[in-house]
């Protein structure tokens, strides 16, 4: 088993801070989300048709008329492999398309043949079957006798469909008139259609427990919505956002788990267009109920149709391993990414840069990158630089080079309307930009001014971009300037709720139905634009503040713009852990909170939970004092450097983490419920987390032998600015003792494994590495071994029991060779320290106790 890292938070809470919630919609104020939230349960107008269910050895069909108004609907119900089941619900024939989301989804999915006639289907087991009921309609996912989850129990499902508006002169033009419209003036058709929101409740019996759905400063676990607005996916820039609240911010991922002590499942509504998710429960708000647990969840979508992937689990993992399936893992970072990184709004110049450099060296703190925010360019000009506090940037990255260390430059999406402008030229003449809604470039106001927005759903338009972060397009970049997308929602000053307009176009679709995917398609463009301009051959490191379902397979994604507020540093690990549930791994809060200044307090506990979290990123607003970390005192300097110097110690084991999330879908930062699935005090649980399996050490920190959760182990710590994460007995940990300035320099130091042992004093973990940067991983240019410690033995290879007498360490080699080790072993722990083995870990070998 991989070992894990385990972390308690405990800090006072005070103040707040607070949104401006004039500028953002409630339910109430979206039209769609009333309507549908007015229907009530039992009365959608829906039953099925089963003498037009069709079986084949891909799918079952079968249509649902809306009795009302006698619309029917045509459902698709789709056996995938890997215990997952989808639906989709559209329109048997709608007036025109509607929108179905591309590029989530990695590849054609693999379906299973099904061989049961009638209402009942298989799901792949004798015990598993879809049940569907007529009237009215539902459909159940059964286990033996046990309802998994149902579909429509509530009778709310909705599905408005497109038709001509009343009010308008062409709606009595017979249907031949429509179609040549929509040929020959598809920018007006859009005008005659009538809204199309759709809405679908999903019945979770014997669950009480739902998480996921990002992006929301809120707890981990999802609360009921029924005296207040639903949960909100819809991408904004929300200044100064407000905590603890369903209100949208930067990324939306309909990805829903729901967890009890038996079972694991999960829904992914894959929808891109403004979503609201209700959830109500029968036993919220009740201490004590005779009542089986049951939660209800309602999607409800402003257009598109009814797309649902039912992850069936049964455990934590499988749900995982499921959603990977279909969106893909964590992209696989170059390891300097998941060092320590630098950044603020903004740093002044090139003598700025290097002074900051310096001021690292000079305080002894390892960093990998240091960032750039807009001021850097000439006028906000993206894939430029200031002329004169930055004229010569290829020198400015040399000597970051020269330290092995690296830089991040911001490229945001909207682009300066500007005719001397030779990225605005290109993009206006290749006629690359949105459109409004008359047919003409889309303009509205960002931080150069007027601005114009790529349509980056196009593909070509995605290419392009691409192209532009090559040496001889992107000048004076080079290989060691990586790129931040922020204001991707994307961000627009002037336009509705700080965002684009809804009837602004992307070809034949409006923004309203691709809204979410913005973002996503922003950060696709720039990983591959990395890519690329070093000939496929090195990894990417982008960060993005938008995202969707997918955006993992992109980069990194951090909290947005926090506060310097203790509630902001508490909340950035249920934010981290629910984005972690649903595929997005790298994750990280400005440490420190962008807005506002932290006290000395503050900021160093934020750069004690910053140092165990994916992303590590220190960030502040332009307006706020500088905070390098050297600026607080000789003591502050010393904690806020032994943080930093711990993240570049365990760099080995969360480089390891990102491996395997990457290959397997799990997530690095994780709640206690996915290794404790069974123990419902995990359940609830949001400021203690694991990273990895198991639970890591800290070496200032008094160890101690625990069976469970060391709870009463952390109030000892509070007094003083120790760091309360524990390394659990049976697990093995590579670390690097030698930190220098940055982890490239690292890189061919010698490991140091940490083995502490578990109650049969035996313990396994391994260790992976490759060269850190490139591709070649792929093709198995790595070395991962699996250690294990049993049998008075540290092998590579094998474990047996064990039990720990000697006092002597021998190395042996497969050829033979022998050679005594230095270590220390503490018995009242069990933890056993290796010094300098000096082996190959490539090759096979065993540490013998004799």
């Amino acid at each position: 088993m991989a070992p894990v890292l385990m972390l308690w938070l405990v800090m006072s809470l005070s103040g707040t801070w607070a949104v401006d919630k004039g500028n953002f919609k409630t339910c109430d104020q979206s039209a769609f989300c009333k309507r549908q939230r007015a229907l009530k349960p039992g009365e959608s107008p829906y039953r099925a048709l089963l003498e037009t269910m069709e079986l084949t050895s891909t799918r079952l069909t079968l249509q649902l008329i809306n009795d009302n108004n006698k619309v029917h609907l045509l459902l698709e119900l789709y056996r995938l492999q890997g215990n997952i089941t989808r639906v989709k619900i559209n329109e048997l024939k709608p007036l025109k398309p509607r929108y179905e989301v591309p590029d989530v989804l990695i590849r054609d999915l693999s379906l299973l043949s099904q061989d049961e006639n009638g209402v009942v289907l298989s799901l792949g087991s004798e015990s598993q079957r879809v049940i569907v009921s007529a009237r009215p309609f539902r459909l159940d996912i059964m286990e033996g006798r046990d309802v998994l989850m149902s579909l429509n129990s509530r009778g709310l499902l909705a599905f408005e469909q497109l038709r001509m508006r009343k009010d308008t002169p062409l709606f009595s033009i017979h249907i031949l008139t429509q179609w040549m419209i929509s040929i020959f003036v598809p920018m007006k058709w859009f005008v005659f259609l009538s809204p199309s929101a759709i809405s679908l409740d999903f019945s979770l019996p014997g669950v009480e427990h739902v998480y996921g759905i990002p992006e929301h400063a809120d707890t981990l676990r999802l609360k009921t919505t029924d005296n207040g607005d639903p949960y909100r996916l819809y991408n904004l820039d929300v200044f100064q956002y407000e905590l603890y609240n369903p209100m949208a911010l930067y990324g939306a991922v309909p990805v829903m788990l729901a967890h009890n002590a038996q079972r694991t499942t999960g829904i992914f509504w894959l929808n891109a267009a403004e979503t609201w998710v209700d959830i109500s429960s029968n036993t919220a708000g009740k201490v004590c109920s005779s009542e089986t647990p049951q939660t209800d969840v309602r999607w409800i979508s402003e257009s598109g149709i009814i797309d649902v992937f039912i992850m069936l689990g049964p455990t934590p993992k499988d749900v995982f391993s499921q959603y990977a399936s279909l969106t893909g893992t964590q992209s696989f970072p170059p390891e300097a990414a998941v060092g320590y990184h630098q950044c603020r709004w903004n740093y002044n110049d090139q003598e700025d840069v290097t002074s900051v450099d310096a001021g690292f060296d000079e305080h002894n703190i390892p960093y990998d990158y240091i960032w750039l925010d807009i001021e850097h360019t000439d006028g906000k000009r993206y894939f430029t630089w200031d002329p004169h506090k930055f004229a010569t940037p290829k020198e400015m990255l040399q000597g970051l080079m020269d330290k092995k260390r690296k830089m991040v430059a911001i490229v945001d999406p909207h682009i300066k309307v500007d005719s001397n402008y030779k990225i605005h030229n290109e993009i206006r003449n290749r006629a690359f930009y949105i459109k409004n809604k008359d047919g003409g470039d889309y303009e509205g106001w960002c931080w150069p001014g007027s601005a114009g927005y790529p349509d980056f759903t196009r593909a070509d338009m995605r290419d392009w971009w691409a192209s532009m972060f090559a040496y001889d397009q992107y000048e004076g970049s080079m290989e060691n300037l990586y790129t931040w997308n922020d204001m991707n929602e994307p961000s627009v000053f002037n336009g509705p709720e700080v965002t684009m307009h809804k009837d602004a176009v992307h070809g034949a679709w409006e923004h309203r139905d691709v809204h979410n995917l913005y973002g996503f398609y922003v950060q696709m463009a720039t990983a591959q634009g990395l890519i690329r301009r070093s000939g496929g051959v090195e990894r990417p490191f982008v960060l993005t503040r938008a995202f969707f379902a997918g955006s993992q397979r992109y980069g990194a994604v951090w909290t947005g713009d926090n506060a310097a507020e203790w509630d902001h540093l508490k909340i950035s690990i249920p934010m981290c852990l629910s984005l972690g549930l649903v595929g997005i791994s790298f994750c990280g809060a400005d440490v420190g909170g962008f807005f506002k200044s932290p006290s000395t307090e503050l900021l160093v506990r934020w750069y004690q939970t910053g140092a165990y979290q994916p992303f590590f990123r220190a960030h502040a607003h332009l307006d706020t004092p500088r905070r390098e970390p050297w600026l607080f005192g000789p003591e502050n300097t010393a904690l806020i450097r032994e943080a930093v110097r711990q993240r570049y110690t365990l760099l080995p084991y969360w480089y390891q983490q990102f491996y395997h999330s990457h290959r397997t879908g799990q997530p690095i930062m994780r709640p206690l419920w996915v290794e404790y699935p069974q123990d419902p005090a995990t359940f609830a649980l949001d400021d203690e987390f694991l990273i990895g399996k198991m639970a890591q050490d800290d070496k200032h920190f008094t160890f101690r032998l625990f069976s469970s959760y060391p709870l009463l182990l952390i109030w000892s710590v509070l007094s003083s600015f120790q760091i309360p994460v524990f390394q659990r007995g049976g697990s093995i940990i590579p670390r690097k003792s030698r930190v220098r300035r940055s982890s490239t320099c690292m890189m061919q130091d010698p490991y140091t494994l940490y083995v502490a042992l578990n109650p049969q004093r035996t313990a396994e973990g391994e260790l992976y590495i490759d060269d850190g940067h490139t591709f070649n991983y792929e093709k198995k240019e790595f070395i991962h071994r699996k250690l294990f410690f049993a049998n008075n033995m540290l092998s590579s290879e094998f474990a047996y029991p064990f039990f720990f007498l000697s006092s002597r360490l021998s190395l042996c080699f497969a050829d033979g060779q022998e050679s005594q080790l230095e270590f220390d072993f503490d018995a009242s722990m069990s933890v056993l320290t290796l010094r300098k083995p000096s082996m190959n870990a490539g090759l096979d070998w065993n540490v013998m106790l004799q």
